[in-house]
């Protein structure tokens, strides 16, 4: 067996002694081609070499192998599928289980309850660490089914952290202190510093201290300063201005071709106050489009008519459309019907009769007369406003001329009739001594009612009013409740129902039947990926 670089190396010599044919072969077309005196040869095609198939896996590198090489058959390992690896151990036999379906089994389902009556549940339900336990149960006892046996009880010595806390019992003596206490001081050595001789010597007088100069104000070097004279000395000199010299423009010419008027005056917009970025949150400012005024459109005069054609206006195209309401089945039956019936009778009624019209006479001309339109009456405009300022200015002078009226009649004095004579003159009546005193003496004791009383009967009324609306709300509340029974047990009536399982029967299905495929085996061929091979 040839290993991988053997069968590399083989490559590379057939590769290059086709290249070294290819080249001979070019040189000596293109030598026949120069020369040009001889005829053409007429080419020869080689018969058809058959070669093996060169796979391009046996180029790949491969581990050297020292196994034999066998050779298989190719078209019997098409259609071969790879073994599946054997199971240890004997094979059990199963029976098919064709009648059972492969839906698992759930448990029993749980009895119903509506979405409804599981929220209410939920919001009536007491959490466990609320409920509290019964004296019978404290009463009781531990249970007798958990007694263990008893086991003997170990001392141990309790660890408090008291004794950690407490005073030792060893207190030491006021001798032992005293004793302490001579011990310090004899440890402690007094040791004398040394005499300055300088407090011996004489005392010397304070030197007298440098007087400082005095304090030289300077101006300061301001960088402002130094700028303004470096523009100043930058500054160009000033140039002498030139005297200013009238020279006249010329007349421009429209003015003297048409009248020239005065260029309508701008209206700028008031301006719209805003508050500035910097108070607002977000401070980036958004620039509005400014609106475009469209100028007004300018007034053409219409053409004059022509008076000896007749006024047709011009009417506008209906462009929009009438809402008519939906139309019925039966209306439009009914107007179907009157429709046929209508026709009908036309039909059957008598045929007019032909009468024939004078022939016309030709050989005279007879024009139709001339319809000469009358000019427009030009006639003035009544205004609103004109009549109400008319009736306005009526009533107005009506009002000032009763107003005058009266008071002309109340500035004339009118004297009035004495009256005061002719009546009856004011005579007192004298009281009754009498019966007011037999009326003082018998007094009709008046009924009265008490707001107790009152207020009582109002109530009740109130009660009485309230217990027949409480009855007749716990009838209709009583009702509904029957109702929402029902309709939960029908409900569930229903839903029983309809889960019950039916069983369906065994599906019959055709017998596959395997064919034999007509189609020609695939025959296999190297791929030529690269460009060297062609020729």
């Amino acid at each position: 067996n040839t290993s991988s670089e053997q069968q590399e190396m083989e490559r590379i010599k057939t590769l290059q002694k086709e290249v070294a044919d290819q080249r001979k072969r070019n040189e000596a077309s293109y030598r026949a081609a120069m020369a040009g005196s001889q005829p053409p040869k007429k080419l020869t095609l080689a018969t058809t070499v058959p070669k093996e198939f060169n796979f391009s896996t046996d180029g790949r590198v491969k581990v050297g192998t020292l196994a034999p090489y066998m050779e298989l058959d190719f078209t019997a390992q098409l259609r071969k599928h790879p073994s599946s690896p054997a199971s240890n151990g004997t094979t059990v036999p199963k029976p098919f289980n064709l009648s059972t379906g492969s839906k698992r089994k759930l448990e029993d389902p749980a009895p119903y309850v509506p979405m409804a009556q599981q929220i209410e549940q939920f919001q009536r339900r007491t959490p466990t660490r609320y409920h509290l336990r019964s004296r019978q149960s404290h009463q009781r006892g531990p249970s007798p089914v958990k007694s263990e046996q008893l086991k003997i009880t170990h001392p141990h010595t309790p660890q408090l952290m008291t004794r950690q806390r407490c005073r030792p019992t060893t207190v030491k003596s006021s001798a032992e202190l005293e004793a302490e206490e001579l011990e310090k001081l004899q440890q402690f050595k007094f040791k004398a510093l040394e005499l300055n001789r300088r407090i011996l010597e004489g005392a010397q007088n304070p030197k007298k201290p440098t007087v400082k100069e005095s304090t030289r104000p300077e101006g300061f070097h301001l960088h402002m300063d130094k700028r303004l004279t470096d523009r100043n000395a930058s500054k160009k000199p000033e140039e002498p201005e030139e005297q200013h010299t009238f020279h006249s423009r010329p007349l421009p010419v429209r003015i003297l071709e048409e009248v020239v008027g005065v260029p309508e005056k701008k209206v700028l917009c008031p301006t719209v106050p805003e508050s500035p970025a910097w108070a607002l949150k977000k401070k980036v400012r958004i620039d509005r489009k400014v609106e475009e005024v469209k100028p007004p459109a300018p007034l053409k005069a219409h053409a004059a008519p022509h008076f000896g054609l007749p006024f047709q206006p011009k009417l506008q195209d209906k462009t929009q459309m009438d809402v008519c309401p939906f139309s019925f089945e039966e209306r439009e039956c009914e107007r179907r019907l009157l429709k046929e019936k209508r026709l009908e009778e036309l039909r059957h009624e008598e045929v007019p009769k032909f009468k024939a019209q004078l022939l016309l006479d030709f050989h005279e001309r007879v024009l139709p007369e001339k319809k000469v339109a009358e000019p427009t009456k030009p006639e003035p405009f009544k205004l609103l406003i004109d009549e109400r300022g008319a009736v306005k200015h009526d009533r107005w002078e009506q009002m000032v001329k009763e107003e005058q009226k009266h008071q002309a009649e109340a500035a004339t004095f009118k004297a009035r009739p004495n009256m005061v004579t002719h009546k009856e003159p004011f005579i007192p009546k004298k009281e009754n001594r009498a019966v007011l005193d037999y009326m003082s003496n018998s007094v009709v004791p008046e009924r009265f009612q008490l707001s107790t009383e009152r207020r009582a009967k109002e109530r009740l009324e109130f009660d009485q009013a309230l217990s027949e609306k409480e009855a007749l709300r716990a009838r209709i509340e009583g009702e509904q409740r029957r109702e929402q029974e029902e309709r939960e047990k029908e409900d569930m009536a229903r839903l029983r129902l309809e889960q019950v399982h039916k069983a369906q029967p065994v599906r019959r299905y055709k017998q596959l039947e395997l064919k034999k495929s007509d189609v020609t085996l695939t025959v296999p061929q190297s791929p030529n990926f690269s460009d060297r091979f062609r020729i």
